[in-house]
């Protein structure tokens, strides 16, 4: 049968059209203003989260005008979560900026009556990873050596990091000791200001280990002075990071991944929501946004929608169990 070349362009025509109407539809649910809040002073991982989707969306013609970045430090993030379930409860252009440590938040119960169940988790645009860290001249070659010598003398081995008891860096350490039958409690443990304070400490040996974080090891790793014996990672990571083996490849079931994404209010539309999670995945397939992703240290990841909604109520739920395990919560 043949078919009518003006009613096959007619219906080429028509699934065009409707494609674009559809499209059109979506783009009109996201108004012209759009907003990420930062929730944390200038200059942190908050920002960076904030400026990867407002530059990466300016930077590849997704958004026709800047997006503002606003900050609203607080609680470690507790101040913006009740903003935006008590104020912004249904604002179609506002996204806010979180991480695995909002889920560990969560977790602990420090952003007050909510939790993870009363924003609507939009996505995750990149990731690091947590890193097992010892100084160059240390004993231990790989983590099985570490973790032998830990069950045996635990109290003299000192773990730092840039964070305090319930930290994500202290989780790090915490599942490293649980995936060698040990407790977390009997973990020496030391807390600094950030990263860099504890990572001096490692390599002035006032500390012995440090649960850093991948992609603020690069310029060490090229200085030599230290031995990263594992990546908490689901494989390993390419380019310098290549020699560097999984936990979970020596034995030890243990990955962190540090995530950047982002949430919206309670009572966004589901027309809004979808057309965000349409313009997050859009971006995160641009090779522009890909170079813009990993001058800022980050590995890829893209979870949107229901996925990542998932994901970060079962990183919220398996935190809460190790937290309850050690007694920081009850």
């Amino acid at each position: 049968m043949k078919i009518n070349p003006t009613l096959r362009r007619a219906s080429g025509l028509a699934v065009i059209g409707s494609a674009l109407l559809i499209g059109q539809a979506h783009a009109q649910t996201i108004p012209e203003s759009t907003e990420c809040i930062a929730p944390a002073k200038p200059g942190g991982g908050y920002d960076l989260t904030c400026r990867l989707a407002a530059n990466g969306l300016q930077d590849t013609n997704l958004i026709s005008k800047p997006m503002m970045v606003s900050y609203m430090p607080g609680g470690i993030g507790a101040v913006a979560y009740n903003h935006v379930n008590g104020v912004r409860t249904d604002d179609p252009g506002l996204i806010v900026a979180a991480s695995t440590g909002a889920a560990v938040n969560l977790a602990l119960g420090k952003f007050g009556q909510y939790d993870a169940d009363e924003v609507r988790w939009l996505g995750a645009l990149g990731v690091d990873y947590g890193a097992i860290v010892v100084s160059a001249d240390a004993p231990w070659e790989n983590l099985e050596e570490l973790m032998a010598d830990l069950k045996d003398n635990p109290g003299e081995i000192a773990f730092g990091a840039g964070g305090t008891v319930g930290s994500q860096d202290w989780m790090k350490a915490a599942l490293i000791a649980k995936s060698g039958d040990m407790s977390p409690k009997d973990l020496r443990y030391v807390a600094f200001e950030g990263g860099g304070e504890a990572l001096a400490a490692l390599l002035g040996d006032h500390i012995q280990v440090f649960t850093g974080d991948l992609s603020e090891l690069k310029s060490q790793l090229e200085g030599g002075k230290i031995r990263v014996l594992a990546s908490l990672s689901e494989e390993r990571m390419g380019g310098p990071y290549a020699d560097i083996p999984t936990a979970a490849e020596q034995g030890y079931d243990v990955e962190w991944p540090i995530w950047r994404g982002y949430y919206m209010g309670p009572d966004v539309s589901d027309e809004a929501y979808q057309a965000w999670i349409e313009r997050m995945q859009e971006l995160a397939e641009d090779p522009v946004f890909a170079e813009l992703r990993e001058a800022r240290g980050l590995f890829p990841m893209s979870r949107f929608g229901d996925d990542f909604d998932t994901y970060v109520k079962e990183q919220v739920t398996e935190f809460k169990g190790l937290a309850e395990e050690v007694g920081l919560t009850q």
